[in-house]
């Protein structure tokens, strides 16, 4: 399953168009998409420690991050933020990042069971809102972020991380993709400007967010 990468070998992160998919657009065989999520090829093109470099995160930041799946991301954040909510609408994700962080020693993080329409993030509580290949999912996408608006602290910011939608060796198929100028059109018209889009990542743009 999957595309083959430049270097010749299988990319398990790869989805399939012909793939079954439940309700929140993740493949119903969960085995094999948390093998996607945790693929060691992965650190190659998504530089998750180049990325969280970029967002200046502190020992007194608190972070949320959208669509944490495994915590691929929320792990690496509990190291440098005060504290994290790591959001995502698939409760078994959840109960696996649950025993890693205890595995692992993590206090400073939060696992919380979100709606497709709302993270219930607590109100005007995030110094930082974090969402990588998972904003191409949601809805309504400039109501979902005006509602992410309302959790920033003063001066908070929501970074965006995204596939092109073009053919790459890694993400979902090409029409499961949101195109860089519509999820731009997006935070326009949720009434939020970019700030920044550092030029980092091979596959994804990268959008930071204010109000």
């Amino acid at each position: 399953m999957g595309m083959t990468s430049e270097t010749g070998s299988t990319n398990i992160f790869t989805m399939t168009a012909d793939e079954h998919r439940d309700q929140h657009g993740n493949p119903e065989d969960l085995k094999a998409y948390i093998a996607r999520l945790d693929d060691p090829g992965r650190d190659d093109w998504q530089r998750p420690d180049v990325v969280l470099a970029a967002l200046g995160i502190t020992r007194e930041s608190v972070v949320c991050e959208i669509g944490t799946g495994t915590g691929y991301f929320a792990l690496r954040l509990a190291k440098l933020a005060a504290w994290v909510y790591a959001i995502d609408v698939e409760p078994q994700l959840l109960s696996l990042l649950r025993e890693r962080a205890a595995s692992a020693g993590v206090r400073s993080l939060t696992p919380v069971l979100g709606l497709p329409l709302d993270p219930l993030i607590p109100p005007a509580s995030c110094d930082l809102i974090l969402t990588v290949n998972t904003f191409h999912h949601v809805p309504d996408k400039a109501a979902y972020l005006r509602r992410l608006r309302t959790s920033l602290r003063p001066g908070g910011r929501v970074a965006i991380i995204d596939f092109h939608k073009r053919e790459l060796p890694v993400g979902p198929p090409v029409d499961h993709k949101l195109a860089r100028e519509e999820c731009l059109a997006q935070i326009h018209a949720a009434g939020l400007r970019v700030e920044r889009e550092p030029e980092l990542l091979p596959y994804q743009y990268f959008f930071v967010v204010g109000t």
